[in-house]
């Protein structure tokens, strides 16, 4: 009853914030650069993850901080486990990069939390379009890359429940190799508090593992996802050992 109660709070903790911050950074768009515009919405990400902190009782343990790139303009393809919104929220709130997501235009129909996405430099594609989407992603990652901004993807493409792998795709690693950018994998363990598709939290800690980069010249995009997804899935077996029993 208590973790019922909490869920309902931090939602409600999320609505009422968000809705005078988007209306804020809609209208700072029209002033700021794009740089700004994403320090502004990540803003809001803290609030939501510090809402997270204070009233589900959720805390992050971050380890590999120092496997990050150093430099402001030093590029990075951030490949990262999916398992809640959770870390949706949290990647934003701890980087020190900009990040630029790849996702799915139709969220920028979300009102105030799409119209916001809609104003920062992102890469929303259009499935639709098929092999051009990611010519697209390509075109748009480059650009965001030399402007010191870091991409982040998730490469089993929808949130997986805690304790099973979803099929990693290779996008991620494809968009690396023609960057020339390393690959960072990321292995989260939100699912243990905040599980897929799950209304209830749980207070616990979500343990957030940043693997060394991994250099991309010369590689081919399956065998380096297969990389990527052995460090991962090793690394969740380590940090949620009684999820894989």
């Amino acid at each position: 009853m208590i973790a019922w109660i909490r869920s309902v709070l931090h939602l409600l903790w999320m609505v009422v914030t968000i809705i005078p911050w988007a209306t804020f950074a809609i209208i700072a768009s029209l002033f700021v650069n794009s740089t700004r515009m994403y320090w502004i919405c990540a803003g809001w990400l803290k609030v939501a993850v510090n809402g997270g902190q204070w009233i589900l009782g959720i805390r992050n343990r971050i380890t590999g901080y120092e496997n990050l790139p150093i430099g402001t303009t030093a590029p990075a393809v951030l490949l990262v486990k999916h398992q809640s919104t959770w870390e949706t929220l949290v990647m934003p709130a701890i980087m020190p990069h900009p990040l630029a997501y790849v996702f799915k235009r139709e969220l920028l129909y979300i009102p105030f939390f799409g119209w916001s996405m809609a104003r920062m430099d992102m890469i929303h594609i259009d499935r639709k379009q098929g092999p051009r989407a990611f010519a697209k992603v390509v075109q748009q990652g480059r650009r965001l890359l030399k402007q010191g901004n870091w991409v982040i993807m998730f490469p089993e493409g929808t949130r997986i429940p805690r304790g099973e792998a979803g099929q990693y795709k290779s996008g991620g690693t494809r968009l690396a190799i023609a960057c020339g950018a390393p690959v960072i994998p990321i292995a989260v363990t939100s699912a243990k508090c905040w599980p897929r598709k799950a209304f209830v939290k749980r207070p616990g800690i979500v343990d957030i593992s940043i693997g060394k980069p991994i250099p991309t010249t010369g590689r081919h995009a399956d065998e380096l996802m297969r990389e990527v997804q052995a460090w991962i899935e090793a690394e969740m077996r380590r940090l949620d050992p009684d999820a894989y029993r």
